[in-house]
């Protein structure tokens, strides 16, 4: 696929006040959160638990793209349709999770290094076959005092930056995700420092490697306290930081951040989100979402893993994709949330 194309769909998965659905849990992440629930978790549990969501009515007028991971990418949903065709008859383009996940990064005790770039170029021709258009590689940066290490962020920096080269090599837009943790007792400022930092590394590195960031998107973390912090942020607070720090460090020619939600409620992330975009000021790319738990949790609760509550937690799902578009304009206000109470 030639740049110009990849810059077609990069803007496409940003049009329209949309933004992606993360649905790319590992199976024994997925399989946790089923535990809670007391479902059990099998590949048809799994399958049913994706194609809830893929399948919700309307739903490509909010979510422009979905995220999958290996297993579900491969699986068809009940009657038979492969789950890459159900989400395409939805309009929605299919994205893939490509990275084998964090590992302790050797020589840095504390710190991790995503793997998976071995093999990764036959990998990502095969899921471009089954229909996979954009893919997603995550990097975890933990924050203290004395971390991250100038050697952690480079070393995830540089692998960043060879997943986006060999997926534009493939004809995939890369979702670029360098995620600073919430875990810890930092302050925002401190956030925000770490971010900079980090964002400051991975373009350094996307320029050294040659990767057109016409063609790709950024998936950062909002600039938020660390959840064990005693002061938490107000939101104006989140929302000045995140945004004074993406431009600082992101090039205008990305067409457009999809924050993911880093383990805040649904609420906060979409409240986070439409403060962001109700600032004043220059903003040259699109900022949405890319939220995983944050668009599932409350349908997952709902749903419990019964085929008689479907209909219910798609319900319930539209309605979180819904105030998140309305986020991604500036026009999320707390009166959506009573109205889906009454409906």
């Amino acid at each position: 696929m030639k740049i110009p194309d990849l810059g077609s769909t990069a803007l496409a998965l940003v049009a329209g006040a949309k933004g992606l659905l993360a649905a790319d849990e590992t199976v024994p992440t997925l399989t946790k959160r089923f535990e809670v629930l007391k479902i059990e978790s099998t590949p048809d549990s799994r399958r049913d638990y994706r194609e809830m969501f893929f399948g919700t009515p309307r739903i490509g007028e909010f979510i422009s793209g979905v995220i999958m991971q290996d297993e579900t990418i491969r699986q068809k949903s009940s009657n038979g349709t492969p789950l890459v065709d159900v989400l395409v008859q939805q309009g929605i383009i299919p994205g893939i999770k490509v990275d084998n996940g964090a590992k302790p990064l050797a020589g840095s005790p504390g710190e991790h290094i995503t793997e998976g770039l071995d093999g990764l170029r036959d990998r990502l021709k095969q899921y471009r076959e089954m229909g996979a258009r954009f893919a997603k590689w995550r990097a975890v940066i933990e924050v203290s005092d004395m971390l991250p290490s100038v050697m952690c962020v480079q070393a995830n920096a540089q692998a960043l930056a060879r997943y986006a080269a060999l997926c534009q090599e493939q004809g995939l837009v890369p979702v670029v995700e360098p995620e600073v943790l919430m875990d810890g007792t930092h302050t925002i400022e401190r956030s925000e420092e770490v971010t900079g930092s980090v964002l400051h590394a991975v373009f350094n590195e996307l320029y050294d490697q040659r990767v057109s960031l016409e063609g790709m998107l950024l998936k950062p973390n909002m600039v938020i306290s660390g959840k064990d912090c005693a002061r938490q942020a107000p939101v104006n607070e989140v929302a000045l930081a995140t945004l004074r720090c993406l431009r600082r460090h992101v090039p205008a020619a990305v067409p457009g951040i999809v924050f993911l939600s880093g383990g805040q409620s649904h609420l906060a992330a979409t409240v986070h989100l439409n403060a962001i975009n109700q600032l004043e000021g220059p903003k040259p790319w699109t900022l949405s979402f890319s939220y995983g738990r944050a668009l599932q949790d409350e349908a997952l609760n709902v749903w419990r893993g019964k085929p008689e509550y479907v209909k219910a937690g798609r319900r319930v799902f539209h309605h979180r994709a819904q105030c998140n578009s309305a986020a991604v304009l500036g026009r999320y206000t707390p009166s959506m949330e009573r109205e889906s109470a009454v409906a």
